[in-house]
């Protein structure tokens, strides 16, 4: 059983597919739109981080993720993680090596740089004073790219900010801290399975350089980009979409560290 209690919802047939979300995020708002394609072919087990103020710890986390699996009847499993869950993921796979047998990582990081960790701190300074609608403001600054953003109308952004004020999710603030803090930097060279590395090449919440780091330090890891700023599945949902599955779905490999394939 979860030492750490997690909301789970388990959809569909066929080998273990273990969702990771990001901080701020929830399975709905980074996976909802892709769990119905991947239940197709996969038991997509799909866990919700704590909502509570309690401190989060790595390897607490991982290893609640993998319980969730296997209390789900999903022995082994590849990862699917965004963000934060990125860190997850890769800690998950280097503690249950016998549990995880592949990994998605997607606009993900090793360790905070110090726009990761000034952008943090904002979030813990605005929720802190319950400054929820700064809060969304800075957030859905950071989360579109440039073009994306300025194609959408003003009245379009009030609604978003309005929306995502409303709506923070619980644990946001603990999950802000862990993103500060988090360094799986000697976890990479330790992950033995086949890995694709996702980047969102117009981040601007997490540089793309992080991608390329993980990219570079996971042994085979494969490689690919998306033009996307962070939420890459809102602005390129079918590239996103595609591209997880063109992973997931072809025979068992490590990658050959071949020049980035850009969608």
């Amino acid at each position: 059983m979860t030492a750490i209690p997690l909301p789970t919802t388990v959809t569909g047939s066929g080998p273990g597919l273990l969702l990771a979300h990001g901080a701020s995020g929830t399975i709905d708002s980074n996976f909802g739109s892709i769990i119905p394609t991947l239940a197709m072919t996969h038991t997509v087990v799909a866990p919700e981080y704590p909502a509570g103020d309690l401190p989060l710890a790595l390897d607490d986390l991982a290893d609640a993720l993998v319980d969730a699996a296997v209390d789900a009847g999903v022995e082994t499993c590849a990862m699917l993680g965004f963000s934060l869950g990125t860190t997850v993921a890769v800690r998950a796979a280097t503690r249950h090596p016998e549990r995880v047998r592949g990994l998605v990582l997607a606009a993900g990081f090793a360790k905070a740089d110090n726009r990761i960790r000034l952008a943090m701190q904002t979030w813990q300074g605005l929720l802190g004073r319950g400054d929820t609608d700064t809060f969304a403001r800075f957030t859905l600054a950071t989360a579109f790219s440039p073009a994306y953003t300025n194609s959408l109308s003003a009245h379009v952004v009030a609604d978003l900010v309005r929306d995502t004020a409303a709506s923070v999710p619980g644990g946001t603030l603990q999950q802000s801290r862990l993103a500060e803090t988090v360094d799986i930097t000697a976890d990479l060279p330790r992950v033995t399975v086949p890995t694709l590395v996702v980047n969102a090449t117009e981040d601007l919440l997490v540089d793309p350089d992080n991608s390329r780091y993980l990219a570079a330090a996971i042994p085979g890891a494969d490689y690919t980009e998306i033009r996307a700023g962070h939420v890459l599945m809102v602005e390129q949902p079918d590239r996103w979409r595609t591209t997880i599955e063109d992973f997931l779905l072809r025979p068992p490999h490590r990658g050959d560290g071949r020049n980035p394939h850009v969608q």
